[in-house]
């Protein structure tokens, strides 16, 4: 993900201090999703009230009042607290004050569920002022995406409660994207399949659709994007991909920035017992110096996820795009390479 853009923009910040941790994923064997006891929330309903945290970089005014009026067009009552639009540096508010609004979105009763303002960076920084349990006590709905990848999954890890991989405050809620947020949060059925968006800028060559290995794969979702999952690994929310359908976005990055990372999973064995792989649109990850020798990103990703033997597709609708699928992280789906869909094998809310 690129961030180093809008870091530079900003003057540096002193650093704060975390807590330390004391188990690797290696050690912990609850690093994984539970299927006998998952958590689901309830489902969000028009009239339900949701919360609005800045969990990663901070927002504008402007920001917020868009986020706000995305929401209550869709029939939702709004709230928030003034640590919404905090600065910190290039963060929303100092690590402790924005964990303790996600805290407090959870824990207060009449909150039906929580979005995201935007991602960015940050989120991370938050998990050692999490209240884990007091949050798998208060399930419900969460999402966002980008950054909150890491939030999204620490939930999911520690709690078992399924999260979202979806809009966020400042989206665009088109129909498409609204037909899937409406289809998986409010509307679920027990089988709802994804087809892909087939108009949004059809001569981009990171929006075709190619099939990298064909074949149909089931497992429980995880996943998000692509920096944030590899920034997890070595960590206690190091992400457990074993017979799961592991689904990867990435914006702003250079073929041999993808290309690294993807090797880091793959040394890091994250794809050995994978079940498949959906990649999502990678946003403007084409070379940028025509001058400049370079794999195209379709070579990279064929280069490095051919040859590991399970089914595997690129440019499915979810990532930094405008039409873009709700991905709830823990429930069953089965991928089908070859006819270019995903479909979700059960509700992902009550």
């Amino acid at each position: 993900m690129h961030r180093r853009n809008f870091i530079k923009t900003v003057s540096a910040a002193s650093a704060v201090t975390l807590l330390p941790h004391k188990l690797f994923a290696g050690d912990d064997p609850k690093n994984t999703i539970d299927s006998t006891s998952l958590i689901k929330p309830r489902r969000l309903k028009k009239g339900d009230t949701l919360g609005l945290i800045t969990p990663a970089s901070f927002i504008s005014e402007d920001e917020l009042k868009e986020s706000v009026k995305n929401l209550e067009s869709l029939g939702f009552k709004v709230v928030y607290t003034d640590n919404v639009t905090a600065r910190y540096g290039y963060l929303g508010g100092k690590d402790e004050v924005r964990a303790k609004d996600v805290n407090l979105m959870f824990s207060r009763k009449d909150v039906d569920g929580i979005v995201c303002t935007r991602g960015g960076y940050g989120c991370a920084r938050m998990f050692p002022y999490l209240d884990f349990e007091m949050i798998k006590n208060n399930p419900k709905v969460i999402v966002g995406y980008s950054d909150v990848t890491s939030l999204l999954y620490a939930i999911t890890q520690k709690t078992n409660m399924v999260t979202f991989h979806g809009p966020v405050g400042t989206s665009t809620f088109n129909d498409f994207s609204l037909n899937y947020f409406k289809g998986t949060l409010m509307e679920p059925s027990d089988s709802l399949t994804l087809w892909n968006a087939r108009d949004e800028n059809p001569d981009d060559i990171s929006r075709k659709v190619f099939p990298i290995r064909g074949g149909k794969a089931k497992g429980r979702l995880v996943g998000g994007n692509l920096s944030i999952v590899v920034s997890l690994i070595g960590t206690p929310y190091d992400i457990n991909t074993d017979g799961k359908i592991v689904f990867l976005e990435e914006v702003s990055e250079e073929p041999y920035r993808v290309d690294r990372m993807l090797t880091q999973m793959i040394e890091a064995g994250k794809f050995d017992r994978a079940a498949g792989i959906a990649l999502g649109v990678f946003e403007k990850c084409e070379p940028r110096h025509a001058d400049s020798p370079s794999l195209s990103l379709q070579e990279v990703l064929m280069d490095r996820l051919f040859d590991l033997k399970i089914p595997v597709i690129y440019g499915l609708s979810f990532g930094h795009i405008v039409n873009k699928f709700t991905m709830p992280l823990g429930v069953m789906a089965e991928l089908d390479v070859d006819n270019q869909n995903m479909k979700f094998l059960e509700q992902a809310v009550l």
